[in-house]
């Protein structure tokens, strides 16, 4: 069977970075701490719900937490759901031998634990409503996941060098705003292991940039330009987002100052030499659309703050 150009060059990229990839694994195992995710719930304040054990249905009034957080905690978690979705996808891209599939496998495992112990912490406190949570669970996980650039090695990982870090700042933020200092403490241990998977991602572009600098360069422009967060596929998604970004959860001023300009000041694209054709050209793409971005978030922020303002003027 013949092999295209494109998947050679996937093939010897792989092969390429495979000891970035242990060397990565290796600083990764050293720093992430062991936690467990029921250290993390209020037990105690658990009690029956209505059904088979004909406890009390859940109502608004149980929630601690505040609205714009309710929202944003729905959709970190049903994001995490869909973890058997995102496995496959980037072990189609990684594979399943070496230091990859190692890889692949821990980050699984550890994504697997922020699920857990979001959804028990929503349930035993009663922060949302559980049935409609798991209504738009099962929605949510039968829409499936496709990965937006298919299987490309550069694709996806430059996605999830971004990704990983907007998860981490949207995580952190959510619980600030939830007015629960237990659900700040669980979410800030949470976006501590994203931090890591991103630094991971990070640095694994870094070198693919040094091995293959405009393919890569073209990548980073590509996911950047299309960046969109895995849970956008979740009922009401764009209702839920505008309540997050109008909290100051997760908006665009923080997408451009905290996620994207970090990573690209790591990797230095402004600065390299070493692009030519079509990587010289992305990298002119992505100073363009960093500059509208820029722009697009003064504006949101500015209306924010003058219907902010509004709404004071009324209440006084």
């Amino acid at each position: 069977m013949s092999v295209t150009p494109e998947e050679k060059f996937q093939t010897d990229l792989l092969h390429e970075l495979e000891p970035v990839v242990e060397k990565e694994l290796d600083r990764h195992l050293t720093m992430a701490k062991e936690w467990f995710p029921h250290q993390y719930v209020p037990w105690s304040e658990g009690r029956d719900f209505d059904g088979p054990l004909d406890g009390e249905p859940w109502s608004i009034e149980h929630s601690k937490v505040t609205p714009e957080a309710r929202e944003a905690l729905i959709v970190n978690l049903l994001t995490e759901d869909n973890l058997p979705g995102y496995h496959r996808a980037i072990a189609t891209v990684y594979g399943r031998e070496g230091a990859w599939g190692t890889w692949v496998n821990r980050w699984t495992a550890e994504e697997n634990r922020h699920g857990i112990v979001i959804r028990d912490y929503l349930t035993v406190t009663r922060a949302v409503d559980p049935v409609a949570l798991e209504r738009a669970r099962m929605r949510h996980m039968e829409a499936g996941y496709e990965a937006d650039h298919g299987d490309s090695i550069l694709h996806g990982s430059a996605y999830v060098s971004f990704q990983e870090l907007a998860t981490r700042v949207s995580h952190r933020n959510t619980g600030k705003a939830s007015g629960d200092p237990l659900c700040e403490q669980m979410m800030a241990r949470v976006a501590a292991d994203e931090n890591l998977h991103m630094i991971f991602y990070r640095n694994l572009m870094a070198a693919a940039l040094d091995a293959a600098p405009n393919e890569t360069m073209r990548a980073i422009t590509d996911v950047v330009k299309a960046f969109q967060m895995p849970g956008h596929s979740i009922d009401g998604f764009l209702r839920k987002s505008v309540v997050i970004a109008n909290a100051g959860i997760y908006d665009l001023r923080l997408h451009h100052d905290d996620v994207l300009t970090p990573v690209l000041r790591k990797w230095g694209v402004f600065d390299r030499t070493d692009l030519t054709g079509d990587g010289d050209k992305a990298r002119e793409e992505l100073a363009e659309f960093m500059d509208q971005l820029d722009a697009a978030a003064t504006k949101f922020e500015d209306r924010r703050e003058e219907r902010r303002a509004r709404q004071a003027a009324r209440k006084g």
